[in-house]
């Protein structure tokens, strides 16, 4: 058997949709457990549709999952690999040259100044790794149009020159193709070339059960690089639409991945698309990163969404991280939740004013609070932070220290919700959460906490 080699032909059209990654993991799976070479190639021949910026979507989602390709475009002006670079609109005088082949060869007719190619009328049948053998009648089927009337070559024309220049052995791609493929062997026929292996894998559907468009949330890779998702975790979980490593195991670093990635295990059924099930994932690699590793990606997610939080005192940004890693799951959640310690001028949720300063006792609890943690001096721990708001809520006759500790959250954060709340006291410190107390209890007493709808 010859060397694999594979390749993803994505066309720079717009977002790199969640399906064209989970294509180009596949190729980049079967290259690397086979030790075969994937091939990045940029069908880019519709000049109207296609723009620089589409295709630096496509490489920055492919470098952002970590699929490196060893022929074509590297995405920064130049190529990996001994050939290439592989965009299409480079490669028309090889076009060229099978176009004529087929013409002289008496297979072309001119028709209202388009080329077009005659399909034969005989059964086409399509010998598939995943679909099995699947026959197409072409008795009806029209002659394909292979070059338009501009002069412009048609996708299924390149795509099968380019596959056959580029010695592609194995073509991996989605069913919604399966039917374009009884033309393509046609054209290798025609050619005199042999074909490559096919291998159509299932659709991914939405939760509504029909196919994923670029309309449907979380649909475009970039949204969850945008959202501070882990690219191992994304991976993996891409790996599992449609494609099982076995033995009810789902979370397995991307080595094992590559070990275990077979052609023969792609399930023959459509894949849904679960986003909930996605952010689990992502919560399980989240917690299983290193202090280092953690380090480093809230460092370059934070520099990019939240650059105020490098002005930060480190000694407290750094707190604030470790407590609130426990919580939450993804990049943009840790931003979010860092937000009201960026300022001192932070905003209060509208749930936090509706629930916690509605309370006509509010401003007398708050001013209790501020006298409370005066109290300890300069020391404040977990526990006499705990102890202050329970002596608060006895003083205070209430039959449980609950609602002082809501209170003081909101007052400390804005918000209701956060990290363990005397952590983050002890993060804070004493003299931080005495000025927050103080300025809610201020904006309270004038009317500036008010209840919003």
């Amino acid at each position: 058997m010859s060397k694999v080699r594979v390749r993803f032909a994505p066309s720079p059209t717009g977002l790199l949709h969640i399906g064209g990654a989970r294509t180009a993991l596949f190729n980049w799976l079967y290259a690397r457990h086979t030790g075969g070479t994937f091939v990045l190639r940029v069908e880019d021949t519709d000049q109207s549709r296609n723009t620089q910026e589409a295709v630096d979507v496509i490489f920055r989602g492919m470098r952002w999952l970590g699929l490196d390709w060893d022929e074509g475009p590297d995405g920064k002006g130049g190529f990996s690999g001994d050939r290439g670079p592989y965009f299409q609109s480079q490669r028309s005088s090889i076009y060229a040259q099978y176009l004529e082949k087929l013409q002289s060869g008496g297979r072309t007719y001119e028709d209202g100044g388009a080329l077009k190619f005659r399909m034969p009328k005989t059964p086409g049948v399509v010998k598939d790794l995943v679909c099995g053998e699947v026959t197409f009648d072409r008795t009806m089927e029209p002659d394909l149009v292979i070059r338009r009337k501009d002069g412009s070559p048609v996708f299924h024309f390149v795509n099968v020159v380019d596959d056959l220049e580029m010695g592609i052995t194995h073509v991996i791609r989605g069913e919604d193709h399966l039917t374009n493929t009884h033309k393509h062997i046609a054209l290798y026929e025609a050619l005199g070339a042999t074909t490559p292996q096919f291998a159509h894998i299932p659709l991914i559907l939405n939760q509504g059960g029909s196919k994923m468009s670029k309309r449907d949330e979380g649909a475009a890779l970039g949204f969850y690089e945008e959202a501070g998702y882990l690219p191992a975790a994304v991976r993996n979980y891409l790996c599992l639409l449609g494609w099982s490593p076995g033995a009810n195991e789902e979370i397995l670093p991307v080595e094992e991945l590559i070990k275990r990635f077979e052609l023969t295990k792609i399930n023959r059924s459509n894949a849904r698309f679960d986003g909930d099930k996605l952010f689990w994932m992502n919560g399980e690699y989240w917690r299983s990163m290193s202090d280092g590793d953690f380090r480093k990606f809230t460092q370059e997610f934070l520099q990019r969404t939240r650059p105020e939080a490098s002005q930060m005192d480190a000694k407290m940004r750094e707190g604030l991280l470790k407590i609130m890693r426990e919580k939450v799951r993804t990049g943009r959640e840790l931003a979010d939740w860092m937000d009201p310690y960026l300022t001192e001028e932070y905003e209060y949720s509208a749930e936090s004013r509706k629930k916690q300063f509605s309370n006509p006792d509010a401003a007398k609890l708050l001013g209790m609070l501020e006298a409370g943690f005066a109290s300890l001096g300069g020391g404040m721990d977990e526990a006499n932070a705990e102890a202050v708001c329970k002596r608060i809520a006895e003083e205070a006759a209430l039959p449980k220290p609950a609602k002082v500790i809501h209170l003081l959250r909101a007052a400390v954060s804005g918000r209701t919700v956060g990290p363990s709340l005397f952590a983050l006291l002890v993060v804070l410190g004493i003299d931080r959460v005495k000025a927050r107390l103080l300025r809610t209890k201020k904006l309270l007493e004038a009317g500036q906490l008010g209840v919003t709808a």
